[in-house]
């Protein structure tokens, strides 16, 4: 007990009055690192052994590899830890994603790994800024667990906020750029082209100015050329952009082509909608301008107004005061 009496007495003299308790807490962050490799690596079972040497052999008759390699072997090793277990979580984490624009098949492990990565350095930055600050001063326990958990927390999180971030973006790029791509869909169905062919036009001539839509277009057209059913590829269309334009759009191609109407006299009429669409979104945000703006022009235009109407006046008095104390 002595022993341990004096560590206690020398943790709270080096780090302060939480010195034990942050002492156990890297500790126990320590060990986690330590332990959590041995509980990441996943082991091989047999059946996967058996898949993995017959892969090998193929590849080694075949001259060239049809497939190159993608760099996440090591990631794959901890797919169990980094991917969710249950189907729903996964789709659902999967499909935000593919709306943000990360479509490689490790897309989910890196971000759960991002996660995790980050989580823990910051945390571990958070401890050594508390055990500064403990050996520099006295702060407060509060101050002390915001200072440890929070940079952990916010570490974890940025990802998300990120892919977020990045849906929103595309999403928004795909709303302006719909009604042009529309028009241009039109004009080359209206010239002899087909729909195919339509759709590989325009994913052609929107790279430019609208790189997320362009790249959903070629996607479509190489489903297409593919073989793909044509209605699954569309409503595949539909569920990776997210936007309920589109989901519209595919709508009225299906139904279209289900029940053998012009596909060129559904593009003109659903097109003029989109275009009228367009221009009262553009309404919509020149309303609220003034309202947003309300508290701008208070804080810019009432202050130096009162300055002016008002500054004169206090001078005068303020003279007077001055010129009665004399």
């Amino acid at each position: 007990m002595a022993f341990l009496d004096t560590i206690n007495a020398k943790l709270t003299d080096l780090l302060g009055p939480f010195g034990p308790l942050m002492a156990i807490l890297m500790l126990g962050v320590l060990l986690i690192l330590l332990v959590l490799p041995a509980m990441l690596k996943k082991q091989d079972e047999p059946l996967d052994r058996l898949k993995a040497s017959n892969n090998a052999r193929r590849s080694a008759d075949t001259p060239e590899r049809l497939r190159a390699s993608q760099g996440t072997d090591k990631l794959d090793k901890y797919s169990s830890f980094l991917e969710p277990q249950d189907e729903e979580e996964y789709s659902a984490i999967r499909l935000k994603l593919i709306q943000a624009g990360y479509r490689t098949k490790s897309a989910v492990k890196t971000y759960h790994f991002a996660q995790f990565a980050l989580g823990i350095t910051l945390l571990l930055l958070g401890v050594a800024y508390a055990v500064y600050k403990s050996s520099t001063g006295d702060p407060s326990t509060k101050n002390t667990i915001l200072s440890i958990f929070g940079p952990g927390i916010a570490g974890y999180y940025l990802p998300k906020w990120w892919v977020g971030k990045r849906q929103k973006e595309r999403q928004e790029e795909m709303i302006n750029g719909f009604p042009d791509s529309l028009d241009m869909m039109l004009v080359c169905v209206e010239a002899g082209q087909s729909l195919d062919q339509a759709i590989i036009r325009v994913s052609q001539e929107l790279k430019s100015g609208f790189p997320a839509l362009a790249e959903e277009y070629g996607t479509v057209s190489n489903e297409m050329k593919a073989g793909k059913d044509k209605t699954q590829v569309l409503r595949d269309f539909s569920e990776r952009t997210g936007v309920a334009d589109i989901a519209s759009f595919v709508t009225v191609l299906i139904q279209s082509t289900q029940f053998g109407t012009s596909i060129a006299e559904a593009l003109r009429v659903f097109s003029a909608e989109m275009r009228d669409k367009r221009v009262m979104r553009a309404e919509e945000k020149a309303n609220t301008l003034p309202t947003k703006m309300t508290l701008a022009t208070m804080m810019f235009t009432v202050p130096p107004l009162l300055i002016i109407l008002i500054g004169p006046s206090i001078y005068n008095i303020y003279e007077t005061l001055q010129a009665a104390n004399f």
